[in-house]
C-alpha cells in the first residue's frame, strides 16, 4: 500500500478511538519481535458496549448483519490497541491472523459471516498487507454478555 495507514483511515472516514481499559488481568496489546498481538475486543464505543445478546435468527436475538457490524467495530479497536502498542497507526505494516467469537444461538451457524466484519475492515484498511488466516468460533458467552469479540496479530515495523 503506497499511502499511510492513517491516511487510508481518514480516507474511510475511519477515527481511532481510545484504547478500551482491560476488564481483568492483563494488556490491551503486546509486541513480541515484528508482531502485535491483541486481546480480545469488544464493539465498545465510547467506553459503551454496542450491544448484548446472543446472534441468531428470531425475537430476542442479535441479527447477524448487525453483529457483522459489531465484528467491524471490534476490529477498529484492535487497530487502536495495537498502535498504542507499537506507537502509531503508521507503525502497523499488516495483518496476520484474526480469531473471532461469536456468542451464538444454538441454532445459528453462520459464525464466519459475522466475523467478515472484522476482516472485511482489516483488508479495506491495509488492502493486500490485510489479508490474514483466521478462525472463528461459535460461544455459549462473552464477555459482558457482548455478542462478539475479536482479536488481531499484526506485522509492525520495528
Amino acid at each position: 500500500m503506497s499511502m499511510t495507514i492513517s491516511k487510508r483511515m481518514a480516507e474511510l472516514g475511519i477515527e481511532l478511538p481510545e484504547v478500551v481499559a482491560p476488564l481483568a488481568a492483563y494488556v490491551s496489546a503486546k509486541t513480541s519481535g515484528s508482531q502485535v498481538f491483541t486481546a480480545g475486543q469488544l464493539p465498545m464505543v465510547s467506553g459503551e458496549l454496542e450491544a448484548t445478546g446472543k446472534v441468531g435468527d428470531g425475537h430476542g436475538l442479535v441479527p447477524a448483519s448487525d453483529a457483522k457490524g459489531y465484528a467491524r467495530q471490534c476490529a477498529i479497536n484492535a487497530i487502536a490497541a495495537a498502535a498504542a502498542a507499537v506507537g502509531g497507526v503508521d507503525k502497523l505494516t499488516g495483518v496476520v491472523r484474526v480469531v473471532g467469537f461469536v456468542a451464538a444461538d444454538p441454532t445459528f451457524t453462520a459464525i464466519p459471516g459475522v466475523i467478515n466484519g472484522a476482516s472485511e475492515l482489516l483488508r479495506e484498511v491495509f488492502g493486500e498487507a490485510g489479508a490474514h488466516a483466521r478462525s472463528a468460533v461459535g460461544v455459549a458467552v462473552l464477555p459482558l454478555d457482548s455478542p462478539v469479540e475479536v482479536e488481531v496479530v499484526f506485522e509492525c515495523a520495528v
